[in-house]
């Protein structure tokens, strides 16, 4: 196949069509500015030509590596499908109307949730979030909770992406896509 994102996307449906557990979650892998790394699990929420999109705060430890370092890394593993798929690139916002979009189709108590929390950021005790949820549940019992400013998508714009598929013997499959110009150069790589 000659469109890494084309094959992505064939991979990810697959992977919900085998009931894979949680086939959206993939480990991003952050940098600070001094190139030390952290990497957790975020849920995919678009793949497309233009990148890779979720969200997260800004103002969260990965929000604030990908400010002051805008590269990344994705790794997606399905294991009912012996499939990984590698994504490197630049990261970039998303526009304010594309999260707000998105926002609005999240489940009511995820908005309250997202809005309460100070993402990373230290917590004294937990009574006090669930007080900021509770004053901002009351305060939006209609169902309208505005996005946080800081509450953001980001899409990774992939420069690589690599195929591994698990085979006998340890002898995996690996295909490398490197970017170049508008379309992509494909090589092999040993297992």
């Amino acid at each position: 196949m000659k469109d890494p994102i084309a094959l992505f996307n064939r991979l990810y449906h697959q992977a919900f069509a085998r009931h894979e557990s949680l086939p959206d979650a993939v480990a991003l892998a952050t940098a600070d500015r001094r190139g030390r790394p952290s990497v957790r699990f975020v849920l995919l929420k678009a793949a497309d030509d233009r990148g890779f999109v979720f969200y997260t705060s800004q103002k969260s430890r990965k929000g604030g590596e990908m400010g002051a370092n805008p590269h990344a890394a994705l790794a997606f593993y399905w294991d009912r499908t012996g499939w990984q798929v590698r994504i490197e690139g630049p990261v970039v916002p998303v526009s304010d109307a594309e999260a707000d979009r998105y926002w609005n189709t999240r489940p009511f108590i995820s908005r309250i949730g997202a809005a309460a929390s100070d993402q990373s950021r230290p917590l004294s005790t937990r009574v006090l979030l669930m007080l900021r949820v509770l004053g901002l549940t009351v305060r939006h019992f209609t169902g309208r909770v505005p996005r946080p400013p800081h509450w953001h998508g980001y899409r990774l714009r992939p420069e690589s992406v690599e195929f591994w598929s698990r085979r006998i013997f340890r002898l995996h499959s690996r295909v490398l896509y490197r970017r170049r110009g508008r379309g992509w150069r494909k090589s092999l790589l040993n297992p």
